[in-house]
């Protein structure tokens, strides 16, 4: 199976402080998985470093290959890895429809500005990710006028136009999402984890970072648990969704229940 991160005795720092320890992580094509731990344990660097936004310090025994390269141009990773933002492109946006939303995936730009070329096989692939990603009803609205569910329905549409290897679309290798169910009420966490499962059932790779036991869907069958900027455990949900697992990695007694795939704690 392709492996598409390869990270081996990874450290990073922010200042002066070591902010990852002496990580290694692989991750093959196709799989699902969830980066689990509590708030500052290093799960948003983490995911800065697979995407190359920051760098581990330089050690002989430092690994890092993405997608079977060692060195990338961001714009060309951009390409190839679907990261969802957790805040709009830019006040542009605000004012930008929906479908135009997920067209500036193509452009990594906050809107469609006059001198940016659209072609038909764009908007054609675009149609197709607006069915994917269940925002039909929103393609005239403008993303101001969304509710925050809404909006992260059409930046998940919008990272997946960004991973197209040309004008005529591709297929996103890995989607990557940061904490997606912050900010959202009940209805539209649901609503979000269901159009993600979706994906996943439809051969869509998810990578998901979050403290939320209950974001973590049906589908992923990989947990990752940090703590403290260390990876504590690497298994299967089986082995490691337990009640003892889980309130030794967030420090307190968790109790857990599961309904319908979905588990949650208190």
């Amino acid at each position: 199976m392709e492996t598409i991160v390869e990270l081996k005795h990874v450290q990073v720092a922010r200042g002066e402080n070591i902010v990852l320890h002496d990580l290694s992580l692989r991750i093959n094509q196709g799989e699902h998985l969830a980066i689990l731990g509590p708030n500052g344990c290093g799960k948003s660097t983490l995911l800065k470093t697979i995407t190359c936004e920051v760098y581990p310090l330089v050690r002989p025994e430092t690994y890092v290959r993405i997608m079977g390269r060692e060195r990338w141009d961001l714009t060309q990773l951009k390409r190839r890895m679907g990261v969802v933002a957790t805040e709009l492109p830019g006040k542009q946006t605000l004012s930008t429809k929906g479908f135009d939303a997920i067209l500036t995936g193509f452009f990594s730009s906050s809107t469609l500005w006059p001198n940016l070329t659209v072609t038909s096989q764009m908007r054609d692939r675009a149609e197709e990710i607006v069915q994917l990603v269940g925002a039909e009803a929103l393609r005239n609205h403008p993303v101001g006028e969304m509710s925050a569910g809404q909006q992260r329905r059409i930046m998940i549409g919008r990272a997946m136009a960004g991973t197209s290897t040309n004008d005529a679309g591709g297929n996103v290798q890995m989607l990557l999402l940061d904490e997606p169910s912050n900010a959202l009420d009940l209805g539209a966490q649901h609503d979000l984890r269901e159009m993600l499962r979706a994906l996943a059932q439809q051969g869509v790779a998810i990578l998901l970072i979050t403290h939320h036991i209950a974001d973590i869907l049906p589908e992923i069958d990989r947990i990752v648990m940090m703590h403290e900027g260390r990876i504590v455990a690497d298994g299967s949900k089986s082995d490691l969704l337990t009640e003892k697992r889980l309130s030794k990695l967030f420090e307190r007694k968790i109790s857990m229940t599961e309904r319908g795939g979905y588990w949650n704690a208190w």
